[in-house]
């Protein structure tokens, strides 16, 4: 992870998770990430709308030169980065694995924009939609509007597992053979 934000953001993410997989999106408080709100977005999980925002921060916003409420996120990708995108998008949200990406864009003025993007799951919630959140931060601070994103790199981001000792169990089956079972 390159930029500040995004290490910022994930940490707060990771933390609020604990020991599940991820944390609820009520876990996650604005104000914990106040000077991140900007940068910070939600996408419901809806792969035949494109995966489409629910939530996207001023910064955001400024940096697609429209309002991205309801605007379909693998759109802003260009026609060769789509598969991989959504390829992307399901394991985050399907498989609540935290991802990194590279992406590419092109300036109002013609000019490669280097951005970085944060994609993060929340756990899922009887009888409401899935969404995930995620924080797009331009490298270069100089960034204008942007459009016709490529994906040039991505990693799966494993978190670290608690601190706690696991806690074993033995069980004696039979002379000779123990069992060890662990315990959470």
């Amino acid at each position: 992870m390159k930029h500040p934000s995004v290490r910022a953001y994930y940490n707060v993410w990771n933390e609020k998770r604990g020991s599940a997989a991820a944390p609820d999106r009520s876990d996650l408080d604005p104000g914990a990430v106040r000077d991140l709100l900007g940068d910070i977005f939600v996408l419901s999980c809806d792969r035949r709308a494109g995966y489409p925002f629910r939530v996207a921060g001023t910064r955001v916003c400024a940096l697609l030169g429209c309002d991205a409420k309801g605007r379909s996120f693998t759109d802003l990708f260009a026609p060769d980065s789509r598969a991989e995108i959504e390829e992307v998008l399901g394991i985050v949200s399907e498989e609540s694995q935290p991802a990194v990406a590279g992406i590419s864009a092109r300036s109002a003025e013609g000019l490669t924009v280097p951005l970085e993007l944060l994609l993060l799951p929340f756990s899922a919630r009887a009888h409401a939609p899935l969404s995930l959140t995620g924080l797009l931060a331009p490298l270069h601070r100089s960034a204008t509007r942007v459009d016709d994103f490529t994906l040039l790199s991505w990693r799966y981001i494993v978190p670290r597992p608690t601190d706690r000792p696991r806690a074993l169990r033995r069980w004696t089956a039979a002379r000779g053979f123990f069992v060890y079972e662990g315990l959470r």
